[in-house]
């Protein structure tokens, strides 16, 4: 039997290292139970070599894999491409990262474990942009703006808005309880707010 092409053999070193970083960046997304598997199988020769790779997913025990975009639910989908990114990105440093709405799906306790990892992302060593509906993930980040939409003149304009202590209490709460903020959802914001940021990580709402 001959043996793989030599970037086959490199491919097949580089998933089998993808796949143990996965399996431990998942446990703390309460994802500990979900297994993810980079498969290479022989492919035509084409400008990007002789393999086909699949991100396979099995999301609880005894079900079966499947290709990640279609096993994985919308919660779940997030989850993989935020363990994903922070494992091709583990060896760089000063590099900014952008989240869009990468929460989508998930809430409570998901969300605080998604707005942790978040947060830690930015602590050892990169800059982390998050746009996001979650109260969990915006109160871990050290900065927050407020993204606002109006329309004058027929013509729609986008404003992003700084801001301070006391705003974020309000946007956090706001988040929260929606239109009408209570003493209660006040209350949880500040709570919210009061868990340690790093001072690079920041966080944008809509």
């Amino acid at each position: 039997m001959m043996p793989p092409p030599p970037r086959s053999a490199a491919r097949a070193r580089a998933a089998t290292a993808l796949d143990a970083a996965m399996a431990a960046e998942l446990a703390p997304l309460k994802m500990e139970r979900a297994v993810f598997t980079t498969e290479i199988a022989p492919a035509a020769p084409g400008p990007e070599g002789v393999d086909s790779v699949t991100f396979t997913v099995a999301t609880n025990p005894g079900a079966p894999a499947g290709p990640l975009n279609k096993i994985a639910s919308g919660g779940e989908l997030s989850r993989f491409l935020l363990a994903l990114k922070v494992c091709l990105t583990r060896d760089a440093r000063g590099l900014t990262m952008i989240f869009d709405e990468i929460d989508r799906g998930v809430g409570g306790a998901t969300a605080d474990a998604v707005g942790h990892r978040l947060m830690r992302l930015a602590d050892e060593g990169g800059q982390v942009l998050v746009v996001t509906h979650s109260p969990q993930v915006a109160a871990r980040g050290a900065h927050h703006w407020r993204v606002e939409k109006s329309v004058a003149e027929g013509e729609t304009r986008t404003r992003a808005i700084p801001l301070d202590a006391p705003a974020r209490i309000d946007e956090v709460a706001r988040m929260l309880a929606g239109e009408t903020v209570t003493e209660a959802a006040r209350a949880a914001a500040e709570a919210l707010l009061g868990a340690p940021r790093p001072a690079t990580s920041s966080g944008v709402t809509g």
